[in-house]
């Protein structure tokens, strides 16, 4: 009951202080004319998004980060090498999400690292947090609990932690599109692996870790009250590919790789649409889909921008309901 409670505080404190934080923040990022810059592809109703702050995803990080640093100062949860990993790959791809928002706002234009540079320095970033996983006396096996299978993958596991990483990333980032889309997700899936890493006893420092994505999720939970139709604030590639690293790195750090899959089924069905037409339009010069990712495609179908993004939620809730039944009790 107690961890619980602690969990409970957790998301509340990421909540209120987020809240705080972006009632200040907002102001300060229109003053600067740090705007959303809006593609000519999209929709007429996203026209009216042009110039709406972004880098909106330090509404989340700061708090977040602040409040772990004065829990910490003030040993209120253990420092442990699972939980160094994960806030270096957070705090590491925020890094590189920012630098991109940067460069689109400094050129006034949606042009800010090319795929090359983004890549490389995601990439620079997994390797590093790969060296430090394995050093710390994490074994290159894949496992799947409810079937009891190890698998033993030898140095192929380096290369399934790398594309773990960079695919979770930039799945959050293609799905940010809506308001509220990828915030909303995000969230689902935070409070979910939350409550999975409280029940993984085994693994060193598994409450810390928790309570770490528990502050995440309620600071995300602050942001989506800005970022909600109509939103006031996008979170940028500053907030998205943070979002997505911490779910892949915790996915790798508690072992639950596969159930990954299930806890992001959103995020994985948008990136697997935008695949899926590239090649598509590769061979065949034609496209399988009015658009991608897969949620414009309901908006040229007449769909409302709140009724997608409910029913997304809603099949986000609903995998995640089932990721806990194999997550815990199977």
């Amino acid at each position: 009951m107690l961890v619980l409670a602690k969990s409970v505080l957790a998301m509340m404190i990421g909540f209120i202080i987020a809240i705080i934080f972006g009632y200040i923040l907002i102001p300060l990022l229109k003053k600067f004319k740090i705007g959303q810059n809006v593609s000519e592809y999209l929709s007429e109703q996203h026209k009216s998004k042009q110039g709406v702050p972004t880098m909106g995803g330090l509404i989340f990080i700061i708090p977040t980060l602040l409040t772990i640093l004065v829990l910490l100062l003030l040993k209120k949860m253990e420092f442990t090498e699972n939980l160094f990993i994960v806030l270096f790959v957070f705090l590491g791809y925020a890094l590189v999400g920012f630098l991109d928002d940067y460069l689109i706002i400094k050129r006034h234009n949606n042009k800010g690292l090319t795929q090359l540079q983004k890549l490389f320095l995601q990439l620079v970033i997994a390797l590093i947090f790969f060296y430090i996983f394995i050093n710390s006396g994490h074994e290159p096996v894949l496992l799947i609990y409810t079937l009891g299978i190890e698998i033993d993958m030898g140095w192929f596991y380096g290369l399934f932690i790398l594309f773990v990483l960079l695919a979770s990333s930039n799945a959050v980032n293609i799905t940010d599109g809506l308001d509220g889309l990828a915030a909303g997700l995000s969230f689902i899936a935070l409070t979910t692996f939350g409550i999975i890493t409280l029940y993984t006893t085994w693994l060193d420092g598994n409450v810390s870790l928790a309570i770490f994505l528990f502050i995440l999720a309620g600071s995300v939970l602050g942001f989506l009250y800005y970022n909600s139709n109509p939103a006031k604030i996008f979170m940028g590639d500053t907030g998205s590919l943070a979002l997505g690293a911490v779910l892949g790195a915790t996915a790798i750090v508690t072992r639950h790789e596969l159930l990954l899959i299930l806890i992001g089924i959103v995020f994985v069905i948008e990136t697997l649409t935008c695949v899926i037409q590239r090649i598509y339009y590769k061979f065949t010069r034609k496209r399988l889909f009015i658009m991608t990712p897969i949620h414009h495609a309901f908006e040229k179908k007449g769909w409302k921008e709140q009724e997608i993004v409910r029913l997304f939620w809603l099949i986000a809730m609903i995998a995640s309901l089932i990721a806990v039944s194999f997550g815990i009790f199977l």
